[in-house]
C-alpha cells in the first residue's frame, strides 16, 4: 500500500487553484488541444514560441483576434499549422473571459467545482469551449491541479470490470452510470477523484 500511496498524485489545494492566472488557463487548454493526436514532447519543445505568438495568451487579446488575424499568426515560425486547433484559441478565450467575468477569476471558478457535479462541468466545458471534449479537458484540468479524472485504456478497462460502463463514457447514461460511481467511492474511501482515477488504472496495470 505504501508503494501505491507514494505514485498517487493528488489534486492542488482550492486556494491555490483559485490563485492561477486566467492566462495560464487558456495556455495550459490550449496546449492541451494541440496535443490531442500530435506528438507531446513536439508540441512542448515550440510552446514558449507559440506563447510568444499569442501575447502570453492574455484572454482579452485573444478573444478579439478575427479569423484574419488567426491566420496570419498560425503562418509565423514557430507555429504548429493547424487551423481548427489554431482557431480554438481564440473561442476558447472568449468562453474563459465570459467565465472569468461571471465568478471574478477563472480560478475562482474551477475552484468551485465539486464532486457532485463533475460529470455537469465536464458537459459545459465540452458544450462552450471548443475541443474541450473528453480527455482534453481533463489532462488541460490535471495540470493545474483541478481534481479530475483521466481515461486512459486502463481506466476505462477498470470501469468495465467494475459494471460502471461497457466503453468510455460518452452518452448521456453513460456519464450518469459514472457519476454515481465516483460519489459512492469518494464516499467509501475519502479520496479525490485523481487518487481513485489512478488507483483504477493501477489496479489493472
Amino acid at each position: 500500500m505504501d508503494g501505491l500511496e507514494s505514485r498517487l498524485t493528488r489534486p492542488k489545494p482550492a486556494e491555490q487553484v483559485r490563485d492561477i492566472a486566467d492566462n495560464l488557463w487558456l495556455s495550459v487548454a490550449s496546449r492541451a488541444v494541440f496535443q490531442a493526436g500530435f506528438s507531446w514532447t513536439v508540441v512542448g519543445k515550440k510552446w514558449p514560441d507559440i506563447e510568444k505568438i499569442f501575447y502570453g495568451f492574455d484572454v482579452s487579446f485573444c478573444r478579439c483576434l478575427p479569423e484574419e488575424v488567426l491566420d496570419d499568426l498560425m503562418r509565423q515560425e514557430g507555429m504548429i499549422k493547424h487551423w481548427t486547433k489554431t482557431r480554438s484559441i481564440q473561442r476558447n478565450a472568449d468562453f474563459f473571459w465570459r467565465l472569468s467575468n461571471e465568478y471574478g477569476s477563472l480560478g475562482e471558478y474551477f475552484a468551485s467545482w465539486n464532486t457532485a457535479r463533475y460529470v455537469e462541468n465536464l458537459q459545459y466545458l465540452r458544450k462552450g469551449g471548443d475541443r474541450l471534449g473528453g480527455k482534453t479537458a481533463q489532462v488541460f484540468l490535471r495540470r493545474l491541479g483541478v481534481d479530475t479524472l483521466i481515461f486512459p485504456s486502463d481506466t476505462v478497462r477498470a470501469l468495465i470490470r467494475e459494471g460502471v460502463v461497457d466503453k468510455s463514457p460518452s452518452s448521456k447514461k453513460e456519464w450518469a452510470a459514472l457519476q454515481g460511481a465516483i460519489e459512492i467511492w469518494q464516499s467509501q474511501s475519502g479520496r479525490s477523484l485523481n487518487e481513485i482515477s489512478q488507483v483504477l488504472s493501477f489496479s489493472v496495470g
